[in-house]
């Protein structure tokens, strides 16, 4: 990922003003402010802001006035409780808002959680930059035989290379034809005095979306635990999941207590059915169960194994 000089700036600049505050700070956030984290070759994930910490998930839950004297032990344990038990709303009272850079493709992906406030860079009103996401070659995958929404083996050697060639000539041929649509060149500059440019919410449709957008995204922990649950998942697509990853660190680095919770009871497990249930107490009691007198399917049972470990 490379920032411009007057991006750079412009962070630095944000870095190095300091307001006073009564409100709670927390210092390993407040380090990581307004640096852009890479992800993927042009990519990155940012806090702009946040509000909240672990001390007030635990004064939520407890609804008292000031932040409280109890030892932190305690409200570990509670904040687990909270998370183990599915409670919702004192997560809801921290916030944070983050500045990503991001493939269409990808942007288009993590829209479908309808939970937070996102305000995107607009192709209507400014030219979108020439930078395009080319896999790296270990991620540059077949189509899984097994999964319809997955992937297989790793392309190799010449069929590798001309998807690659694919991939890269027409993302830089349909730019090219995009600035020539809207005679333009990557500065804004005109290119012909002589014609009219297309209009750039026109032009923009041609772009392939491989192609880097950027936006805030803005949202509360209850509903950013839950964009994590399923986009951090190593079942999750590859190019979202090094997103959730990066803003999973920032999430650690702000609320450890929770995010603890988070990896335990929501990151590191898993839910089992009542029917599965019963399976497993029966195993436990000793009983020889099988597929056929478990009453599930082949792939409940399947995945059943996989979680108790049996599978192979």
């Amino acid at each position: 990922m490379a920032l411009t000089a007057e991006q750079q700036q412009e962070i630095e600049a944000a870095r190095a003003a300091e307001g006073r505050t009564r409100r709670p700070t927390v210092p390993a956030l407040e380090a990581l402010l307004f640096q852009a984290i890479p992800v993927l070759d042009h990519g990155f994930v940012r806090v702009v802001d946040y509000m909240g910490d672990d001390a007030a998930i635990v004064q939520a839950a407890r609804v008292s006035y000031g932040r409280g004297t109890r030892a932190a032990n305690e409200d570990r344990g509670l904040i687990r409780y909270l998370m183990r038990h599915w409670h919702s709303t004192p997560f809801e009272m921290c916030e944070i808002k983050f500045h990503v850079k991001l493939p269409i493709f990808v942007a288009r992906q993590w829209i479908r959680h309808r939970t937070a406030n996102v305000n995107e860079y607009s192709a209507r009103y400014s030219v979108l930059d020439r930078e395009f996401y080319l896999p790296a070659p270990d991620k540059l995958a077949a189509q899984s035989a097994v999964n319809r929404q997955g992937r297989g083996a790793v392309l190799e050697g010449e069929e590798a290379a001309r998807v690659m060639a694919l991939l890269r000539d027409d993302a830089a041929r349909n730019y090219d034809h995009y600035l020539e649509m809207l005679n333009e060149d990557d500065q804004g500059r005109v290119l012909d005095e002589g014609r009219q440019g297309l209009a750039r919410e026109l032009a923009r449709m041609n772009l392939t979306l491989n192609a880097y957008t950027q936006w805030y995204w803005k949202t509360d922990l209850h509903n950013l635990f839950h964009f994590l649950r399923l986009r951090a998942d190593a079942h999750a697509q590859y190019e979202i999941r090094v997103y959730a990853e990066a803003m999973l660190g920032t999430v650690e680095a702000w609320v450890p207590l929770a995010a603890e919770a988070f990896r335990d009871y929501r990151l590191g497990a898993v839910t089992l059915s009542a029917q599965m249930l019963d399976i497993v107490r029966r195993m436990l009691a000793g009983e020889a169960v099988t597929q056929e007198s478990s009453g599930l399917s082949k792939r409940e049972w399947r995945e059943l194994q996989e979680i108790v470990g049996r599978a192979g």
